[in-house]
């Protein structure tokens, strides 16, 4: 969800009729058209998630770490395009989602409630909408530990006390909460895991390990490991999006310094990575080359990229010279704009991106379209509209 944007007066002038951002026009209409079908489709409380390799559509339930994000992608596709049948389709897939609230056994209720239920209160100042962002944000605060000084991600697998690098996007639920429910703990919570995190989640080239295990009675850390990446040393290329955005977030919420040097240098390593293609669209792992079969085994992650431009969007505000972070993600949402990329109306199952990976060393969801990398797709169409001083519909 995006957080407060600071004007760019220096970067340019309104540039709505420029002929430069035609493919900016060109891309709301497609929303517009893919969101609107997709609503219409699907039904609220099952929400469209990937394209399986028969051609069908998965469904998220509600306990799906993913399903906040087909709500969320309707909110933002009506702030995008201004159609009012997009913002009653929000709420209705929005409310389907209430259950959420009382789920205490998972630390991505950021990204299904917050992602949904958030934007929703955003956009339309309803407070029907606080009492089930106020038991999410309880649940998640009660998964931190000030032993270890994280929060749990996983309650599986064999772990001890597993923290995976996408926990730091949970933690602007917990910034955005502690002010709007007078939670200052959840502010410690939310920065310790952050400070935590940079201390044993990254190597010396300021990429991020995918998982680091805790000894829940000490702290140490027992394990750094991956779940998703080809190696335990690899890196994974959504992985370093997770981090590049949740510490541009945390600086954003809290001007530590620390914070948004991290970011830069994560942002250091992914834009001059020898191995990211010219159009900007990273492979799954930035390492999976040291594999056989490389062509095989390596499909784009169009999900990545969208969280990475929507992350150098927010890091362009925050820095003197951000300039070159503008720069490099309208070249990632031009080439996500891109036919390449970018579905024609009524095909993709009425998903907005093509060519993202979900888990590819577990066969799941390879080559597919997903709802994250809309969602995010859209949050970075939207920063960039307000940077660039784009007039959006009024709402």
């Amino acid at each position: 969800m995006a957080a407060s944007f600071i004007s760019l007066t220096s970067f340019s002038k309104p540039v709505q009729d420029d002929d430069s951002l035609q493919w900016f026009k060109k891309t709301t209409s497609v929303i517009a058209h893919q969101l609107n079908k997709a609503a219409a489709t699907y039904t609220p409380g099952q929400n469209p998630r990937s394209v399986n390799p028969d051609g069908k559509v998965r469904f998220a339930a509600y306990k799906d770490w993913t399903t906040g994000f087909f709500p969320g992608a309707l909110w933002y596709g009506y702030e995008l395009t201004g159609d009012k049948k997009l913002a009653e389709r929000a709420k209705s897939f929005t409310l389907a989602l209430d259950s959420v609230r009382y789920l205490k056994n998972t630390h991505d209720l950021g990204f299904m409630l917050y992602c949904s239920y958030g934007n929703a209160y955003r956009i339309t100042g309803d407070k029907a909408y606080l009492p089930a962002l106020a038991d999410g944000a309880q649940h998640l605060y009660a998964r931190f530990s000030p032993k270890v000084g994280v929060i749990r991600s996983w309650d599986f697998g064999p772990w001890h006390y597993p923290v995976i690098i996408d926990n730091m996007m949970n933690l602007e639920y917990l910034y955005w909460a502690a002010k709007e429910f007078d939670k200052p703990a959840y502010i410690y919570a939310a920065s310790t895991h952050a400070n935590t995190t940079l201390k044993n989640h990254y190597r010396k080239d300021h990429s991020s390990y995918h998982v680091v295990d805790y000894d829940p009675a000490t702290g140490k850390v027992l394990r750094k490991a991956t779940h998703q990446g080809v190696t335990d040393e690899s890196a994974w290329a959504r992985g370093q999006a997770w981090g590049l955005y949740g510490y541009t977030m945390c600086y954003a919420n809290t001007k530590n310094a620390n914070f948004i040097a991290q970011a830069e240098r994560i942002a250091s390593f992914i834009m001059n990575h020898p191995r990211m293609p010219k159009d900007k669209i990273p492979v799954w792992d930035f390492d999976v080359h040291n594999a056989l079969d490389v062509e095989e085994r390596a499909p784009r992650d169009a999900s990545a990229a969208a969280v990475i431009a929507s992350a150098l969007l927010e890091l362009s505000t925050q820095v003197k010279d951000g300039r070159k972070y503008l720069s490099y993600a309208e070249e990632i949402l031009k080439s996500l704009s891109s036919d390449a990329y970018l579905a024609k109306p009524d095909e993709n199952s009425f998903f907005i991106l093509k060519h993202s990976v979900g888990a590819f060393l577990y066969n799941s969801e390879i080559d597919t379209p997903l709802d994250y990398a809309d969602y995010y797709y859209l949050e970075a169409l939207k920063r960039y509209a307000a940077i660039k001083k784009t007039n959006l519909p009024k709402i």
